[in-house]
C-alpha cells in the first residue's frame, strides 16, 4: 500500500479501441498523462504508467485521514488496429509485472461505452482476454467503467433505467464481477468533486475485496 499516513492503489485500464480508456485513466489521475483523442486507428500502442499527486479528503481508516495516491497503467486496446492479440497480451503482462509485481494490482478496470450495446462475441473475447491476463480470480479484481454516460443521459436514461434496458450480455458481465461498475461522463473534464466520488467507489470495491492485491509475475509463455 504505502506509508502509515497514506495509501496507494494500483489500477490498470483495459478495453476496446475508442472506448475512452485513456481518457478514463486521465480522469482518475486528475491529469493528462495519457494521449487521448478521436482517431480512425488505435491511439495507444504501448503501456504507460501514470501517477497522481497526493489526494486528501478521500479516505479515512481507524478514524484517521489518509492521503491517497493513484497509479494507473494505460494499455493498448484489444482488439487493436495495428497489434495482434499476442502482442497486446504480452505487452500488458510484462507491464503489469514490471510496475505492480511487488505491490500487486488492486483493480483492473474494464472500460465499455455506455452508448454502445455490448454483444455476446465481444463480451466473450474480452472476458477471455482478461482471464488470460489475470487468471482464475479475475472476477474479484475486475470492475467495469461505463464511459460516455453523458450520451446515455442525453438519450433520456438514468443509470437505473439504463441497466433495466441493458442487454443480457452486459448484465451477465456485471453480475460476474459482483456488480462492481461505475458510470463516467466523457463530455467534460471531470471536476474535483466527481473525481472524489469515483475514487471513493473504487476504494469501496477494494475494501469489499478485503484490500487484497493480485500478484502478477513475468510469464515465459
Amino acid at each position: 500500500m504505502a506509508g502509515s499516513n497514506e495509501m496507494t492503489i494500483n489500477l490498470v485500464v483495459l478495453g476496446r479501441t475508442q472506448t475512452g480508456k485513456s481518457a478514463a485513466g486521465n480522469s482518475l489521475l486528475g491529469s493528462s498523462d495519457f494521449e487521448s483523442h478521436h482517431s480512425p486507428a488505435s491511439v495507444t500502442t504501448c503501456c504507460s504508467l501514470g501517477r497522481s499527486c497526493r489526494i486528501s479528503g478521500i479516505i479515512r481508516r481507524n478514524g484517521c485521514e489518509l492521503a491517497l495516491r493513484v497509479r494507473v497503467l494505460d494499455t493498448p486496446s484489444y482488439p487493436h488496429s495495428g497489434l495482434s492479440k499476442k502482442q497486446v497480451r504480452d505487452a500488458v503482462r510484462s507491464a503489469l509485472a514490471h510496475h505492480f509485481g511487488e505491490e500487486g494490482l488492486h483493480l483492473a478496470l474494464l472500460v465499455l461505452r455506455a452508448d454502445l450495446p455490448v454483444c455476446p462475441d465481444e463480451s466473450d473475447h474480452t472476458i477471455q482476454f482478461i482471464q488470460e491476463l489475470l487468471g482464475p480470480t479475475w472476477k474479484d479484481f475486475t470492475a467495469v467503467l461505463l464511459t460516455h454516460a453523458d450520451k446515455a443521459e442525453e438519450a433520456g436514461f438514468s443509470e437505473e433505467e439504463y441497466l433495466h434496458s441493458a442487454s443480457s450480455t452486459l448484465l451477465s458481465l456485471l453480475n460476474s464481477v459482483q456488480h462492481k461498475y461505475i458510470f463516467l461522463d466523457n463530455q467534460k473534464s471531470i471536476i474535483k468533486e466527481e473525481r472524489a466520488i469515483v475514487l471513493r467507489k473504487l476504494l469501496n470495491f477494494i475494501r469489499q475485496n478485503n484490500y487484497q492485491v493480485l500478484l502478477l509475475k513475468h510469464s515465459k509463455e
